[in-house]
């Protein structure tokens, strides 16, 4: 089997409502998300999307993503996608780094495989079933009482697991946010409180060490040795994000004692071959893993959340639903879904998702 073409498609998603993160420095209303066809001459067709949530949350954007695709797809065609580790070398070879321009086509190919295989992709990746994986929400930065109303309206959808948008120069609210909102949870639901690096460790440790809740963190500051820095001088388990960009860097906070959790973003780590590598090396040190996508539509959602699907109970947290917060589903209710607080991966081969060519339209590039 090889790769005969590869299609490439642009369309803005738009948020249902502006979105507020990082101590509310960082706003976001439209998602510019690109989508990936591999066509191959055994006539299966593969999907993939790359949606970087903007261009100010990661050094990622989606100009980026098409530029680099224009430099990879010409080297592929001929190529088999059933060997999906086969094609991240290659592209590895023509485009060192930018792995977030090559998650479409890596997730593409596993789509193949899996219809090849007539195998989910969660059964690829070693799941034995199609395990429900519970859902957080998002709640975006704003006063605790408003904060509060948003978790208890998700509470209302079924999430029981939240994550909530702290961080700035008001160390007094934030530290009301975090120990409001720990202290006014409803019963049996949990949180992490989410800093997108928006603090310096002097700042990180004097919150930490002033509230009196003891939930997970995420990513308090902006470096890994920053990071390190504040979770050796701090009693909350810290969940580390935004600069966790390749294996190297899961390794070196491993080395460090940095973390006890991460995020597993395949966007952000090339897709899901690279992807389900950090995975592995997670349950084998121990970790607790949040696996969901950087952004996009339930396209994206749901090749993480294959991934989720297939890992371990105990290193397996809440994934969150990009998705939920757009206004336009290009994939016509397809993949993974909010079952009241938890999602199933699709049984059926491959991903398991297909979108909807009227919402695509036309290619914006196509190699052959």
């Amino acid at each position: 089997m090889k790769i005969t073409r590869v299609l490439v498609y642009q369309i803005d998603l738009p948020l249902t409502h502006p979105y507020w993160l990082s101590g509310g420095r960082l706003k976001f209303e439209t998602l510019d998300a690109t989508f990936v066809q591999v066509e191959t001459d055994a006539g299966l067709i593969g999907w993939g999307e790359g949606t970087p949530w903007g261009h100010t949350y990661l050094p990622a954007h989606g100009p980026g993503i098409r530029a680099g695709l224009s430099i990879l797809a010409p080297h592929l065609i001929g190529v088999d996608p059933r060997s999906p580790e086969a094609v991240m070398q290659i592209m590895d070879l023509q485009l060192p780094g930018h792995p977030y321009v090559k998650s479409a086509i890596d997730v593409a190919c596993w789509d193949i495989l899996g219809q090849f295989a007539n195998m989910p992709i969660w059964q690829l990746l070693g799941g034995d079933a199609p395990n429900e994986v519970l859902i957080n929400s998002s709640i975006s930065t704003g006063t605790p009482e408003d904060m509060l109303a948003l978790i208890l309206a998700a509470a209302d959808k079924g999430y029981t697991v939240h994550s909530a948008k702290v961080g700035g120069t008001d160390v007094g609210l934030d530290i009301e946010r975090i120990d409001m909102i720990s202290a006014s949870l409803p019963k049996g639901h949990k949180v992490t409180f989410d800093v997108n690096r928006a603090w310096q460790p002097a700042v990180a440790i004097e919150v930490l060490n002033s509230v009196k809740a003891h939930d997970w963190v995420e990513q308090p500051c902006q470096t890994l040795d920053q990071c390190a820095h504040v979770a050796a001088r701090v009693s909350n388990p810290i969940m580390l994000d935004e600069c966790m960009s390749d294996f190297n860097d899961h390794l070196e906070a491993w080395k460090s004692s940095a973390c006890e959790g991460v995020k597993v973003k395949p966007n952000r780590l090339g897709g899901l071959t690279k992807a389900r590598q950090v995975r592995d090396f997670g349950v084998a040190v121990g970790w607790q893993m949040h696996i969901e996508d950087v952004g996009g539509s339930a396209l994206a959602d749901t090749a993480a959340l294959h991934l989720a699907a297939s890992t371990p109970a105990p290193n397996r947290l809440a994934s969150w639903l990009s998705h939920d917060h757009l206004s336009v589903d290009p994939v016509s209710g397809q993949g993974v879904r909010n079952l009241g607080g938890h999602v199933v991966p699709p049984s059926l081969p491959g991903l398991g998702v297909t979108p909807d060519p009227d919402m695509l339209g036309a290619p914006v590039a196509v190699y052959s």
